[in-house]
């Protein structure tokens, strides 16, 4: 006798409605956390329209990377100060009810041998998840980041985000692009480097690199020169000297067409001393273009001070003054390498990346999700 065949088998499946995502609120609270080599930042942010309001913000230079070049690993009491400042984070997002964020750490813990235990007792003392991430997401979220500053009229882009461990240079070819699409073109690296097929243009990366030498780590490697301008030129030459792997290091590319754009406290620091402010206004730093000659000045006038005038200077603050010479020997190797007119000045970086991409991908942007 054959087997008794199944009630309803052979018949077609019944189709089961996969219940869509519930869509986000527009209103909803986002926040960004930075924990990098020298400081611990982080944002609050509310969409709004294609860009975004800050709702609360903080900022502590907790020198996590201190003693990393030596020992190889984090310091207790580099990991005590940061614990500190994570404590205050974890009470901003409980005050402010935020549902959706993201909360990264960078080169220091990437390097550090106990990185990683580190991440977990985070975990422990304050209960906030923080993940390490590579030095491609970093140098993503960075270029994502300085989307809003792209000009039309750029066909090739560099874009620089000088950390305190590590420093992240990403070269994009927009030429094939049509001049009103290149900075929505670049909000949508936040799918990645590598594109997949889709129907916008595309921004194409000609090559990235992360050089581990920042702000923090660079200084730290020439502590031991005692004579202020030497101490400067040795930094600027062997950062110059990692570049050699880039690929468009050997290609001078034509002024026209050319955009740099620099993320970092150096390059903010730099122009906020060249409009001469009193209190720093990111409004007025924030997409400032500065020439070569007007960077060069600055930085003269930085070495003409020394280093008891730059403790004394109200232009650099008390958090960027021992790493406001590293900083600048980084930026004048850059524009000794690829000679431009202009360079744009970004008061962003991997948080309002981090931002932008949740808040494109949920949909909540105008204009999004990219």
């Amino acid at each position: 006798m054959a087997p008794k065949r199944p009630e309803g088998a052979g018949a077609f499946p019944k189709a089961v409605d996969t219940p869509a995502p519930s869509p986000v609120d527009p209103a909803s609270l986002y926040a960004a956390l930075d924990l990098g080599t020298n400081s611990c930042r982080m944002l609050v942010a509310q969409p709004k329209g294609s860009q975004f309001h800050v709702v609360d913000s903080f900022s502590k230079s907790v020198q996590l990377g201190n003693g990393l070049e030596a020992s190889g690993r984090l310091s207790r009491s580099s990991m005590s100060r940061t614990v500190q400042a994570l404590r205050i984070c974890r009470k901003k997002l409980i005050k402010h009810d935020v549902k959706r964020m993201r909360l990264v750490a960078t080169e220091a813990c990437r390097r550090a041998s106990n990185g990683k235990s580190f991440m977990n007792y985070i975990r422990r003392e304050t209960g906030l998840e923080l993940e390490i991430i590579k030095p491609e997401e970093e140098a993503r979220l960075a270029v994502v980041s300085c989307a809003p500053l792209v000009s039309t009229k750029t066909e090739q882009l560099l874009v620089v985000d000088i950390g305190g461990g590590s420093t992240e240079l990403v070269w994009i070819d927009l030429s094939k692009v049509p001049p009103m699409e290149r900075a929505r073109s670049i909000m949508r690296m936040g799918r990645g480097f590598v594109g997949s097929a889709s129907e916008f243009p595309a921004a194409s990366v000609v090559d990235w690199i992360s050089v581990p030498l920042g702000v923090a780590t660079l200084r730290e490697m020439f502590d031991d020169v005692e004579d202020d301008a030497g101490r400067y030129a040795l930094m600027s030459v062997h950062f110059e000297e990692q570049l050699a792997g880039f690929s468009p290091f050997h290609h001078e590319p034509p002024r026209a067409g050319f955009q740099i754009i620099g993320t970092s406290g150096t390059v903010t620091t730099v122009a906020a001393t060249h409009l001469g402010l009193r209190r720093y206004d990111r409004t007025k730093v924030d997409g400032l273009r500065m020439t070569s000659d007007q960077i060069e000045r600055v930085i003269q006038g930085y070495l003409a001070l020394g280093p008891q005038g730059r403790r004394m200077n109200s232009h650099i603050g008390r958090d960027r003054q021992s790493l406001i010479m590293s900083g600048a020997a980084i930026l004048q190797a850059l524009l000794r390498v690829w000679p431009t007119d202009r360079l744009s000045v970004a008061d962003r970086g991997l948080r309002e990346g981090i931002l932008y991409s949740q808040m494109s991908a949920d949909g909540v942007l105008e204009g999004g999700p990219f």
